[in-house]
């Protein structure tokens, strides 16, 4: 072989060494470019699976934040309308009635349910029994019914001594004049919303000009014991913010009307038909009937308001009592 052959052989060699090595080289580099773009898009999959867990449980938190208190509003709103329908009710001479204590009916059950069954000796089985004895055992089943209406009439009794007791309504004063036999007194005429107007007599004379109690909106107390002052039975009492020096008469909420009840929060609108003057209910909450910083008048710090309209207000007097 000529010198000039091997020459170009051997060129020929390098060149095909040298074309095949750039495609190998190309080859494994994008291999790795695909390698790092799947890691790297497994680590962005991963972020954003971690954010929507976090989002999620964000958006649960916030939705049984909003739950809770749509509740709250939904149990204030059902508390509003049941007091609306007591005040419905009462307006129309409804009487309520407070729940039995059913503690002492389940009590009687569990014993009965409890007892071991009696076993009756030959004496006690007899088949055949007289007239006499079937009345007899009749008339014991049916004692136990007869002591209904008395446990009810004891659970009335029962009430607790406080605000709830008093029936207190709006009334409108349609008539005052002075007590023809006491300078110190007025004599009115209060429309309470009732059928005929209530006949009061009120200690006011030198504490309220008269020209401010015609027509004028009060707060007027219904279930006392009427009682006559100089000649003249008073059925009702005209409540005031008072002190040794000065009395303000309570006003109404605005939208206020003659025959509104007056409600305390926290006790139960349930007032006697007419207040036992043996029992001093009302002597017993009276201490406890003052008005607040705000002028409201109050029973044990609860406001006394008209549902729906606002609540009972003094003029001036703060932190006194109310009588």
């Amino acid at each position: 072989m000529s010198l000039n052959r091997i020459f170009a052989f051997g060129a020929a060699k390098n060149l095909v060494f040298s074309l095949h090595r750039p495609a190998q080289h190309l080859r494994m580099s994008s291999l790795e470019e695909i390698i790092a773009n799947n890691k790297r898009n497994g680590e962005i999959i991963s972020s954003i699976a971690s954010e929507l867990a976090v989002m999620r449980r964000e958006l649960l938190a916030q939705k049984k934040q909003q739950l809770r208190e749509e509740n709250v509003v939904l149990k204030q709103q059902v508390e509003t309308a049941k007091q609306q329908l007591i005040a419905l009710e009462l307006s129309h001479s409804k009487k309520q009635i407070p729940l039995p204590n059913s503690r002492g009916l389940c009590t009687e059950v569990g014993a009965n349910l409890n007892a071991e069954p009696k076993v009756k000796s030959p004496k006690d089985k007899c088949p055949e029994t007289s007239p006499v004895d079937q009345k007899q055992t009749a008339a014991k089943e049916k004692k136990p019914k007869k002591e209904k209406p008395v446990a009810s009439a004891n659970v009335a009794t029962e009430l607790p001594v406080d605000a709830g007791r008093l029936d207190m309504r709006v009334g409108r004063i349609i008539e005052i004049g002075r007590h023809p036999d006491a300078d110190s007194l007025y004599l009115e005429k209060i429309d309470c919303g009732e059928a005929q107007p209530r006949t009061v007599v009120s200690g006011l004379v030198k504490f309220v000009p008269l020209e401010e109690m015609q027509n004028r909106l009060v707060i007027v107390l219904c279930n006392l014991k009427p009682a006559k002052m100089r000649g003249v039975t008073s059925e009702a009492m005209v409540m005031c913010a008072s002190t040794a020096d000065k009395v303000e008469v309570l006003s109404p909420p605005a939208g206020a009307v003659p025959g509104d009840l007056v409600h305390c929060e926290g006790y139960p609108r349930q007032p006697d038909a007419q207040l036992n003057p043996k029992k001093k209910i009302f002597e017993t909450c009276a201490p406890d009937l003052r008005t607040n910083d705000q002028l409201v008048a109050c029973y044990k710090g609860a406001a006394l308001h008209v549902p729906g309209k606002g609540n009972i207000v003094a003029q001036t007097l703060k932190n006194v009592n109310v009588k």
